[in-house]
């Protein structure tokens, strides 16, 4: 009888930049995953390094991993080794602190996640578990070589989590506010939902934007116009500058979005007296071959700012806007990106997101182990307080439990 051939043993290659590996297989194993998103698609990853945004000189070193059996590519992950912590969203500043108190070095790390993006949704493609497990464990033994101090993979989906629990790794969960379509007709019928205090005060800052003289319009993808690019960058540079800030992202970022991702986009501007005087971005889910959906499953409130000053207009660009749209458009999910409480009084509820952690050093892999314990205990307790504070006027319209890493889970 003849022996059997053994399967061909998984190589992992890294890559320092984007544009090295294939886009076509890339954005083919994302479309084969539960969780994907607009973010981890190969031209939006690429547009950061092309455009400068994310790049060695602003501490984002690409080192891209994908895992081959053969010629057939089976798992892949952008992966990049920093010397800071921003842009992360997953704050570990206090252990780059301890490790600097005792004459070590936290920097240089790596990081599994999409930079300036705290969107959870699949980081690891793979076309399977046992390739999604080497791939973490790949991962591990790379930094073992190259020296760094650790590796961290940030915002990931039930699966990656999974993976990373197999492989050794530490999880940590954070809080975001997510708000679901419960089918509304409208967004007076979304309206009646709620408690009639969180009903009057949402009429009453919608009212204030009207009665300014403030209107809004909106484009999407392709219709969105060369000149409304420019403005909406105007704005989102001017509300990173007025918090003593370099925007993370360049001009050309969005340039190139809007010539190789464009149905991902869509932009609100307030008008008024025919002049703009503010500008919101959203994205939006794409199907798996990048189209346009008429339905998309997903939006995400990503970047905003205004050249004037009026009450309430950043609620009603970021969020009420957006959520009639949803409504009208069957959106079945609005997510609202990192921390903020106040979105709770828009709706958008409590979801918990998960990262995961290794560490070389054995003794500090131990120290934050028990601080990751107790800092879990405590956000426990404080989705616990927020379910007790819903804006819904009884539970709220999904029933669904929350799972680790589950983008879509929110509390009741």
């Amino acid at each position: 009888m003849t022996p059997s051939t053994p399967p061909t043993p998984p190589t992992l290659r890294i890559h320092g930049d984007p544009g090295d590996i294939d886009a076509v297989d890339w954005n083919r194993l994302l479309a084969a995953q539960a969780a994907p998103s607009p973010f981890m698609r190969h031209e939006y990853l690429a547009a950061l390094h092309t455009s400068g945004s994310a790049t060695p000189a602003s501490g984002w070193t690409p080192q891209f991993a994908t895992l081959w059996r053969g010629t057939a590519l089976v798992a892949a992950c952008p992966l990049y080794v920093k010397d800071h912590s921003y842009g992360e969203y997953v704050f570990d500043w206090a252990w780059a602190n301890a490790y600097e108190q005792h004459g070590l070095r936290y920097y240089p790390k790596a990081v599994v996640a999409v930079p300036f993006t705290p969107v959870p949704g699949a980081r690891l493609l793979a076309l399977d578990a046992d390739s999604r497990t080497l791939l973490v464990d790949g991962l591990i033994q790379w930094c073992r070589q190259a020296g760094l101090s650790s590796l961290h993979l940030l915002f990931g989906a039930d699966e990656d989590i999974a993976a990373s629990t197999e492989a050794g790794l530490m999880l940590r969960n954070t809080v975001q506010f997510h708000w679901h379509n419960a089918g509304y007709a409208d967004f007076e019928t979304f309206l009646a939902g709620l408690a009639h205090d969180k009903r009057k005060k949402i009429r009453q800052e919608r009212r204030k934007v009207r009665d300014a003289g403030v209107t809004f319009r909106w484009s999407r993808g392709v219709d969105i116009a060369r000149d409304d690019w420019d403005f909406f960058y105007r704005c989102y540079a001017r509300t990173y500058r007025e918090h003593g800030n370099a925007p993370y992202l360049q001009r050309d970022f969005f340039h190139r979005m809007a010539e190789t991702l464009p149905e991902a986009w869509l932009l609100f501007i307030a008008e008024r007296e025919g002049r703009p005087i503010a500008a919101s971005l959203i994205a939006l889910s794409v199907d798996g071959n990048g189209a346009e959906p008429d339905r998309p499953q997903a939006a995400y409130g990503r970047y905003w700012g205004a050249v004037e000053r009026v009450d309430c207009l950043h609620f009603e660009a970021c969020y009420y806007q957006p959520l009639e749209w949803c409504i009208a458009h069957g959106v079945a999910r609005f997510e609202g990106g990192a921390q903020g409480e106040h979105k709770m009084a828009r709706a958008l509820m409590p979801v918990r997101t998960t990262s995961a952690h290794w560490l070389a050093h054995p003794s500090f892999a131990d120290a934050v182990e028990r601080f990751l314990e107790r800092e879990g205990a405590g956000i426990g307790d404080y989705l616990e307080h927020l379910e007790e504070r819903s804006p819904f006027r009884m539970a709220s319209p999904s029933t669904t439990t929350p799972s680790a890493g589950d983008p879509a889970a929110h509390l009741p």
